[in-house]
């Protein structure tokens, strides 16, 4: 009788150190044998509670298979409840049977800042310390120590609308054993950043291209709509652009759809994906002067190579435990 494995958000926390979720996700890139679906968005609500669900399927033939479920309901404020719910369902891939049951917005927030740093592993320099973290919500929280496993972070600027939030934010990444300090100049920072990463939902440029110092890679984790944006035209003109999937951004990105609509740049300026950096088909970073960026989405490749790595952790005492 197999085991249905229930992980918490503070198990997945704890199961996914960014070091070996990176690999995981390397691996899994590196390893892509076919497409992969676009999440698909339903419209379930009704006219006095507006709502839809997401479902992210992702497989691999004979050896796994999960779904991320995600529920978005916008009034939930009023109830002092959260807009978004998710979880996500890991299946055996020879049987089909179930095998676990995983809180979906914490391996959300571990797979995303993972992703990042796998790009940023390519695109980035080496020598990258300074991190800016534009944006203070659950996923930017995540980015500098998913970054430091890849490159010597050390300092890190925080900006947000919210002073506040920015403040707390720095605070608690302090407490982590970065050099943290909120900024209130967002045009000042970028001049001093190796690495910027962004996780909003701004609709409008938060980063201006005109203000990014030669060198910087450009890590742009929010802005998942095609009426979302982080940073400007000049912005995506001056980098060599790479994305997650080429079919999420080029269905999703509104940093790169809105100035592909106005016919200022192309989608075939994309220079490559996750699993063309991760195999090597594509080449990252070509000199220390250039400015890279890079586009996500996200895509349910990742929550499955997460579940599956989150699995192989947790089985064996689990196990024990049922027995």
């Amino acid at each position: 009788m197999s085991v249905l494995h229930h992980f918490s958000a503070a198990e997945v926390e704890t199961g996914l150190d960014y070091p070996r979720l990176v690999e995981a996700l390397a691996t899994a890139f590196r390893g892509r044998a076919e497409p992969t679906p676009v999440r698909q968005v339903y419209d379930v609500g009704a006219p006095e509670a507006p709502g839809h669900l997401l479902t992210m399927p992702a497989w691999e033939r004979g050896a796994a298979l999960g779904v991320k479920l995600v529920t978005v309901f916008p009034g939930n404020a009023a109830h002092g409840l959260g807009a978004v719910s998710s979880v996500y369902l890991l299946f055996d891939g020879r049987t089909g049977r179930p095998t676990a049951l995983i809180d979906g917005e914490a391996l959300t927030n571990r797979r995303t800042a993972a992703a990042s740093a796998l790009a940023s592993r390519h695109l980035s320099r080496p020598d990258s310390r300074t991190l800016l973290l534009v944006g203070t919500g659950h996923v930017a929280a995540h980015l500098p120590a998913a970054h430091r496993a890849v490159r010597p972070i050390e300092r890190v600027l925080v900006w947000g609308r919210d002073g506040d939030r920015a403040a707390s934010l720095a605070g608690r990444l302090d407490r982590e054993g970065f050099a943290a300090s909120p900024v209130r100049d967002l045009t000042a920072a970028l001049t001093e950043a190796d690495i910027v990463s962004c996780a909003t939902t701004s609709t409008t440029p938060l980063i201006a291209g005109r203000d990014i110092a030669p060198g910087t890679h450009i890590d742009l984790v929010g802005a998942y709509t095609p009426a979302m944006r982080e940073c400007d035209d000049r912005t995506v003109l001056r980098a060599r652009v790479f994305v997650d999937t080429y079919a999420g951004a080029l269905a999703e990105a509104g940093d790169l759809l809105q100035p592909m609509a106005a016919g200022l740049w192309s989608a075939e300026s994309i220079c490559g994906d996750l699993s063309e950096l991760a195999s090597g088909a594509r080449p990252g970073r070509l000199s220390a002067d250039e400015v890279t960026l890079f586009k996500s989405v996200g895509t349910a490749v990742e929550d499955l190579a997460a579940a599956r790595l989150l699995l192989g952790d947790g089985r064996p005492e689990r196990q024990r435990a049922a027995s």
